[in-house]
């Protein structure tokens, strides 16, 4: 049935392929730009995927200097890199921002983009929904892991690490202006991070086809990217090598953070986001453990949606054969197969336990969660009570 009214909008360019970047100077330029500022991680220099950036972008000329890389964003960046960073855009004569690795980098950019567009100093000043209204500089974002999608997406997620609170910016002016998917930024992903974003990815898409602003162009999105998760996650872990799964598992993620940056997410996340703020759970893998556990909450509200996610996830004689009244459940079954599958390949976490969570911490985070803005957009109202029976459940 289609909503009597919904809204769907994209502007990020995408350019994908085995050379995409070898583009990235020509669209610099399209955009009037010269002097981008890239911000990356310690990880993505020791992989020496920033070295070959560095080397394609000068051989399409643009010259690179040192001056021009900020690598020291953490795995939860704050907003106090944040600042750094825009302190250090603001001095140095900077036009543009490239953004190089995974969701801590992406949401880094987007908040230093934030800052250095407009005249705030800091970030608390801008924080919520839609309180943005100029236009921001060119971001590049080149993701270095298959699964934030966060080169779509109008979200960054930036740590206030006074309050523990995960900070929410939502705008479509963060939208990065290109996003660049190119095999060779995610082939040294290892295996157990390649299954924990290959299950954010997942989340996103079975979010965005099920929460309450989904709409018939996110339901596409989604659903295809379901389908390429299903088909290629497992052989991404497998083989990181293999270049035709690393290029299906970048897709999949950008289609899922496109679908979610429209329909939005639910309870997962608003769960998952308290996880990371308390208990410094990594997010790929707080989904994973998650999502089936509030699936089976959402069940009364969306089982004919989660019903027809099982033609995505399997194939359609798996979907004929099993009776339409257990779809919805064997949906859930063959999420939670592939979390023990990735399991016994990486040692991924698929309970909170394994995850090092607290149990006396479990409170906390369910505070926390439903207060958080993606419960607003769930199928279902989740009070305090049935947040604290999940994380139980996922324990």
């Amino acid at each position: 049935m289609l909503p009597s009214y919904y809204e769907f909008y994209s502007p990020v360019k995408i350019n994908s392929g085995q050379n995409a970047l070898e583009t990235i100077a020509y669209e610099l330029h399209q955009l009037s730009a010269n002097k981008p500022l890239i911000i990356t991680d310690q990880g993505i220099r020791n992989a020496g995927l920033l070295e070959l950036l560095i080397k394609i972008l000068q051989q399409s000329g643009l010259n690179i200097q040192p001056d021009q890389i900020f690598d020291r964003v953490p795995s939860d960046s704050s907003i106090d890199i944040v600042n750094q960073i825009a302190e250090k855009f603001n001095t140095g004569g900077f036009d543009s921002l490239i953004a190089l690795g995974g969701g801590s980098v992406i949401d880094t950019a987007k908040g230093v983009n934030i800052l250095v567009s407009g005249n705030y100093r800091d970030l608390r000043q801008i924080m919520g929904v839609d309180r943005l209204s100029l236009r921001l500089r060119p971001l590049v974002v080149i993701p270095t892991t298959a699964g934030t999608g966060s080169e779509a997406t109008l979200v960054a997620v930036i740590s206030d690490q006074n309050s523990q609170y995960k900070l929410p910016f939502v705008s479509y002016q963060l939208v990065p202006t290109l996003a660049v998917l190119d095999p060779r930024m995610t082939m040294s992903l290892p295996p157990r991070l390649t299954a924990a974003t290959g299950m954010d990815a997942l989340t996103h898409a079975i979010e965005a086809y099920t929460c309450l602003q989904k709409n018939p162009v996110s339901d596409a999105f989604a659903w295809k990217a379901i389908e390429l998760i299903s088909n290629f996650l497992v052989k991404a872990v497998e083989n990181g090598k293999d270049l035709d799964a690393r290029m299906a598992m970048a897709n999949a993620s950008l289609m899922a953070g496109i679908a979610f940056s429209n329909s939005m997410v639910g309870a997962v996340h608003a769960i998952g986001h308290a996880l990371g703020a308390v208990s410094h759970v990594h997010h790929g893998t707080a989904m994973a453990i998650l999502l089936p556990e509030v699936m089976r909450f959402n069940m009364p509200k969306v089982k004919n949606l989660y019903a027809e996610l099982l033609l995505p996830l399997t194939d359609a004689e798996t979907f004929a054969s099993v009776p339409e009244d257990e779809r919805a459940e064997k949906t859930i079954e063959i999420i939670e197969n592939l979390n023990q599958q990735l399991h016994k390949l990486t040692n991924m976490p698929i309970t909170l336990s394994q995850a090092g969570v607290d149990q006396n911490e479990l409170d906390k985070i369910a505070e926390k969660a439903i207060n958080d803005g993606a419960m607003s957009t769930n199928p279902l109202n989740f009070d305090k009570q049935t947040v604290l029976t999940i994380l139980k459940q996922a324990f």
